[in-house]
């Protein structure tokens, strides 16, 4: 796939940050992490408490992601509500340290966690 038929995807912008750059700064935690791929704006999934991937994308109109899980390639589109066939290799790193736990990150996340997904 090329950038051309995808606006909105931007291989050269390296992601933000090994975590959700909003529960960093509010000392919360996440199940896993989404890679904006216009910006490179790490957030946390839809399932996770926050929900801060989607949020970025509803506020800025940046409407693809990729995962930013190990081992994960996939890329979601938010407006279409579909996934992205063969998007473009993007910058490194593809995905948060391997040394991070799921969810994460380490020492924030809470007992009982799993009642807190969506």
């Amino acid at each position: 796939m090329s950038t051309a038929s995808t606006p909105g995807i931007d291989p050269s912008v390296p992601p933000s940050g090994d975590g959700c750059a909003e529960c960093e700064s509010a000392g919360g935690w996440w199940l896993h992490l989404r890679r904006c791929t216009a910006c490179g704006h790490v957030g946390c999934c839809d399932s996770s408490p926050s929900q801060h991937a989607g949020a970025h994308a509803r506020a800025t109109g940046h409407d693809v992601i990729r995962s930013y899980e190990p081992g994960e390639s996939w890329f979601w589109n938010y407006r279409t509500e579909s996934y992205v066939e063969d998007g473009p290799d993007l910058t490194p790193p593809l995905h948060h340290p391997t040394d991070q736990p799921t969810p994460g990150p380490a020492g924030r996340v809470p007992e009982g966690w799993r009642s807190q997904l969506h």
